[in-house]
């Protein structure tokens, strides 16, 4: 059996400054990089959920460019077990029936918190 490397998948902002939220969870405990807003570093994944100046929440149509972006990137790492949490409901202030069907068709390799 093939263990399976566990990121930490989490809602940034495009400037990453990780300092509140999830995304200092992530900054701290699995290796996001400070400056970093998209993408996977260290045992992270950033999806961006608000714009550059960290004070406003980006469109839904660009979470969702963001969330297809991490979505092709899990599909191509199958050596890596994601573990998303509800990105964008916390400081992004977007509801989850919002954010929730962006992650309608993960691959087996992405678990979603519970209720998505």
């Amino acid at each position: 059996m093939v263990l399976m490397t566990n990121i930490f998948v989490f809602g940034s902002n495009l400037s990453g400054i990780h300092g509140a939220g999830s995304a200092k969870e992530a900054y701290i405990n699995h290796g996001a990089v400070w400056g970093q807003g998209v993408g996977h570093h260290g045992n992270s994944y950033a999806i961006p959920t608000r714009d550059r100046s960290i004070n406003t929440s980006l469109e839904l149509s660009e979470v969702k460019y963001y969330v297809e972006e991490f979505l092709d990137y899990a599909r191509a790492r199958q050596d890596l077990h994601f573990r998303v949490v509800k990105i964008g409901c916390g400081l992004a202030g977007f509801k989850e029936y919002e954010i929730a069907p962006l992650f309608s068709n993960v691959p087996e390799n992405v678990h979603l918190p519970a209720g998505w």
